[in-house]
């Protein structure tokens, strides 16, 4: 089974880190305490929506972009071996390599 927190977390962490942005810098930018902040990184809390919006606005990404690389890594969990991934082709389905670029599309 699939525990959001432990997806969400990470990727608010790896986009952080690729950013080379402490955590005292996000959470002061997200109002919020420091060790919530790192809860929620480590995938021991689950943030709210209102808190995810706000720690993605400190992020400066959007979150239906967060939400988007989300959603694609709860569904390579999801999936067994020897399962293949079914998504809509689209965007998403592109940059993970799932689906086959369409014509004269502008790579991601």
């Amino acid at each position: 089974m699939v525990v959001l927190r432990q997806v969400v977390g990470p990727k608010l962490r790896q986009l952080r880190k690729s950013r080379f942005w402490t955590l005292r810098e996000i959470s002061d930018r997200a109002r919020v305490s420091i060790g919530y902040l790192s809860e929620v990184e480590r995938g021991h809390k689950e943030p709210s929506s209102e808190l995810l919006a706000a720690i993605c606005m400190a992020l400066g990404v959007r979150l239906s972009q967060v939400l988007d690389e989300v959603a694609l890594e709860v569904a390579r969990l999801e999936v067994g071996p020897g399962q293949a991934i079914v998504l809509p082709v689209g965007q998403n389905a592109q940059r993970a390599g799932l689906a086959p670029a369409r014509k004269g599309a502008a790579a991601a």
